[in-house]
This record gives structure tokens, C-alpha cells and sequence, in this order.
């Protein structure tokens, strides 16, 4: 059978002849939804053992079987960026996620601001909208993603070491805060909700030595927008973009 390039995250060592069980999910999407019989290629990654082919073997109601066969692709990582936004209605939601996968986020943070007004996120379900996008988007991980409760806390206990690029929405429509030369080195992207930041959260943010404001242009961004125009920016001035 021809190779669809069809690609499934595991949760199993990958190597040579190496037997690999299908979960019922994954070998409903393999046999019921594309078809594919016994002896179809898959590529399959755990997010440490790289991209593999693999032969299907069996695709059942109750699960399926592959036995990897060559790794094809060595694995990689993600640029050392957190995206840390606050959560937005459902479906805006799911869309950070998915894209800031595709966008090359090593690890998505759901953070409750003053001004969030959305319910509380489900890390699990939201994990399973970044397994899609890796297996998607050609990636050999899969970022984690939880929910990291209040941003005050999450800032208490920051590591400085790690920088914060923060899209300050209150810079929109001024000259100043345009994206300099950022240092190398771990990094987080921080965006707000709907409404942006309260003026207590803003100055504290403004206070910190290890946070950098930057301007996304000279009109507000929807939140969805906001945070993957900063993962952008971020990733042209010191990411694998370049």
C-alpha cells in the first residue's frame, strides 16, 4: 500500500523490530476512518527515540500493533520558549495550542490573569490538542501543557534566569517598545486575555529586571493573535527560525 505519510505519537520505545501497541483510538483512525490493512507503512515517535517507519500489523476494535522497522528522522528539540498565555473561550483556546505546537513552543502554559473571564482550562484535553499538531506539523516531541494556575504565584516563583518577553499591550500605538536584539538563552512569552493586563499586573511586570516589554505592532491583537504574533517575533529574533 502506497505511504500516506501517516504519523502517530507513542508512548513505547522505538527501535529495530521493535513491537508497538496501538491504542483503540489509533487503530480505529488507521483501520476504520483511512483503511489501511496489515502491512501499510505509519511513522511513529515517542519524543526520544526520533521519527520511524513502522509496518502495521493489525487494527482492531479493542487496539493495533506496528513493529518499527528504520528511524528516519533523528530526534530533535524545540528552541528553549515557554508560551504562557491566559486562556480565552474554548475553541480560541484549542487554537493557541495546536499553532503554538506548530510554532515550536517547548512547554504551554494556561495562566488565570486579573481580567481572565474563561473557564478553567483541562491540561489533559488540551495535551491531546498538542499530541495532534506534533503528529501534524512533522515534530519528534510534543510539548507539555498545563495548567499553571495564577500568574502572581507563577511569578513568585520564577527562575530569572529564564527571560520574559512580554506583549504589553498598553505600548500598542506608541513608538517605543519595539522588538530589540534579544540575548540568547531560555526564554518564556507572556500574553494577556481579552482586556489585557490589570494596572496592578502591569507594574509589576514592569518591575522585573528580567521581564522585556515588547510592541506587537501598532493596533490591539485579539488574544488568540497576541500570543502567536510574540512567539513569532521571538522565533525570527533567536529561535530555529533563523
Amino acid at each position: 500500500m502506497a505511504d500516506r505519510r501517516v504519523r502517530l505519537h507513542v508512548d513505547h520505545p522505538l527501535g529495530p523490530g521493535q513491537t508497538v501497541a496501538l491504542s483503540q483510538g489509533q487503530a480505529h483512525y488507521l483501520g476504520a476512518v483511512l483503511r489501511m490493512a496489515p502491512g501499510a507503512a505509519v511513522r511513529l515517535f515517542n519524543g526520544q527515540d526520533g521519527e520511524w517507519r513502522a509496518r502495521l500489523v493489525e487494527a482492531g476494535r479493542r487496539g493495533g500493533v506496528a513493529v518499527a522497522e528504520v528511524q528516519e528522522v533523528p530526534q530533535g528539540a524545540p528552541p528553549d520558549v515557554w508560551l504562557m498565555f491566559a486562556p480565552v473561550k474554548k475553541a480560541q483556546t484549542d487554537f493557541i495550542v495546536e499553532k503554538a505546537v506548530e510554532l515550536g513552543a517547548a512547554r504551554i502554559m494556561a495562566v488565570a490573569t486579573d481580567f481572565t473571564n474563561a473557564e478553567r482550562v483541562r491540561a489533559d484535553r488540551l495535551q491531546g490538542i498538542a499530541t495532534e499538531a506534533a503528529e501534524q506539523c512533522g515534530a519528534t516531541w510534543v510539548p507539555p501543557v498545563e495548567d499553571a494556575g495564577r500568574l502572581a504565584r507563577l511569578l513568585d516563583g520564577w527562575d530569572p534566569a529564564r527571560r520574559i518577553l512580554w506583549a504589553d499591550e498598553g505600548l500598542a500605538g506608541t513608538a517605543c517598545g519595539g522588538l530589540a536584539a534579544l540575548p540568547p538563552g531560555p526564554w518564556a512569552v507572556l500574553t494577556g486575555p481579552e482586556g489585557g493586563f490589570s494596572p496592578p499586573e502591569r507594574a509589576r511586570l514592569a518591575a522585573l529586571p528580567h521581564v522585556v516589554p515588547v510592541r506587537l505592532g501598532p493596533r490591539i491583537l485579539r488574544a488568540e493573535t497576541a500570543a502567536l504574533a510574540a512567539l513569532v517575533l521571538w522565533q525570527a529574533a533567536c529561535g530555529d527560525w533563523r
